[in-house]
């Protein structure tokens, strides 16, 4: 609990098993000032690994369900799915990308009125390697994109995020691969929600390799889908006011 609501953490991962239980034990060490427990649910979705991710983070205190189909997106929202009922939720990717400490400042911005917290780290400091310059390329023309369209400041899509449960429903979130991050920040624009972006740190990688920065495959597959999520946003309204003119 935090100020009196529940918070849920969802951590996608795949073949994690070097990094999932340092993530999940970070998480169940989140104290408020008082020193009581902040999560109060944490559940990981395997998504499809080869190795042993699902058995440790089920032993570091995590709830544990399978997604055998791969995708971020889906992997999120399978997690949804098997959350308790909470009030607050925590996004957190699976690899000791972030110092998970400062997610405490995205639930605060949460708590003190956002519906949606965004960990940027283009706005805190990343050590070198941390991201790759594909990363680094693609937030920002994704970033450019959308103060472009929507006239909204965005400096990261990073998947260390806050959001209430009401907004997370609202959002309708449907996308099962990489367009799902700024999927959930365009919708939140379109509907006017209240956004804040917090300065967060990013860790270079200490095992395995990103599954998005780290392959080619990676990069094509997030690049496409980053850029096609924002194309489908932005046309769905032109497209939906040309289908009533023509009725």
């Amino acid at each position: 609990m935090l100020d009196g609501r529940s918070v849920g953490v969802v951590i996608p991962a795949r073949n994690e098993q070097e990094n999932i239980a340092a993530v999940v034990q970070a998480v169940r060490a989140l104290r408020t000032p008082a020193g009581e427990a902040v999560v109060d649910d944490i559940v990981v979705c395997d998504n499809g690994s080869t190795d042993a991710t699902a058995e440790r983070a089920l032993a570091a205190g995590a709830r544990v369900v399978a997604e055998p189909t791969p995708g971020y997106g889906i992997a999120c929202l399978t997690a949804i799915a098997a959350l308790g009922s909470v009030e607050i939720v925590l996004f957190v990717d699976g690899d000791q990308a972030f110092h998970l400490e400062q997610s405490m400042q995205l639930l605060d911005a949460i708590v003190a009125g956002a519906d949606l917290a965004i960990g940027s780290r283009a706005l805190g400091r990343a050590e070198p390697g941390a991201l790759s310059l594909p990363q680094i390329v693609g937030n920002r023309v994704a970033a450019g994109l959308i103060g472009l369209i929507w006239k909204q400041r965005v400096t990261d899509l990073g998947p260390l995020r806050a959001i209430t449960s009401r907004a997370l429903d609202a959002l309708d979130m449907q996308d099962k691969a990489y367009g799902w991050t700024v999927e959930m920040q365009v919708k939140a624009v379109q509907r006017r929600m209240h956004i804040v972006e917090v300065p967060v740190d990013a860790r270079r990688r200490q095992h395995g390799k990103s599954k998005v920065g780290g392959t080619v495959r990676g990069v094509v597959g997030a690049s496409v889908g980053i850029l096609g999520m924002i194309l489908k946003l932005w046309l769905r309204p032109k497209l939906g006011a040309e289908a009533r003119s023509c009725a």
